[in-house]
């Protein structure tokens, strides 16, 4: 990440849960933070049987099955002593994916070219609902060129930050190999700070 991203983008979200999904991430983030992760989001959901999944990864966007693993170990404690929920519930880890949602700044400035669909809490160009391609991005705004856009719309549209209620990445070819390689090259720089040889090297061994 530049410079001129860190400004863009923090650790703090902009788009954040309501109701008992935001009680549970005032108990989660703490924790996660002190091991390492962030939270991407929190949604309890199912009315037979109760599911609550919890959407994490660490600071350079892996997300590994034992990193799950990590992390329900340690918010577990957590949930039972506030017990927030009261029936009982299934526990499920995960990582963002592929096709993501996205929730703080530097999320949109990380996949800039690629096709996300937004949905706002207020009227914007005279509507709720885009999609398009994410163009740029500053502190306050995200600018998407539609892909959909209707007669008479303009190509292009800022959305400011604090009107996007939901935002999620659309799953192209081009989103599947640039997150792949975003993939890689973060596993290797954690390889590296950890005094691991690459992966490359290590398969060949």
């Amino acid at each position: 990440m530049t410079t001129a991203e860190a400004e863009i983008g923090n650790d703090e979200r902009i788009i954040r849960e309501a109701g008992i999904d935001a009680r549970i991430a005032t108990i989660i983030e703490p924790v996660l933070r002190g091991i390492g992760f962030r939270l991407v989001r929190v949604r309890l959901f199912g009315q037979n049987g109760l599911t609550l999944q919890i959407m994490a990864e660490r600071e350079d966007g892996t997300m590994t099955v034992e990193d799950c693993e990590e992390v329900s170990r340690a918010i577990s404690p957590a949930l039972d002593v506030e017990d927030p929920i009261e029936k009982a519930y299934h526990l499920e880890v995960s990582s963002p994916g592929i096709d993501r949602v996205l929730v703080r700044k530097s999320d949109f400035t990380t996949w800039i070219g690629h096709i996300v669909k937004l949905e706002t809490s207020v009227m914007v160009a005279d509507r709720k609902r885009f999609r398009g391609r994410i163009a740029s991005v500053d502190a306050d705004a995200v600018t998407i060129e539609r892909d959909q856009a209707s007669y008479g719309d303009e190509p292009t549209v800022t959305i400011p930050f604090e009107a996007i209620s939901e935002a999620r990445l659309i799953l192209t070819e081009d989103l599947i190999r640039d997150a792949l390689k975003a993939d890689k090259k973060a596993r290797q720089e954690a390889r590296k700070r950890r005094g691991e040889a690459p992966e490359d090297a290590a398969e060949d061994e």
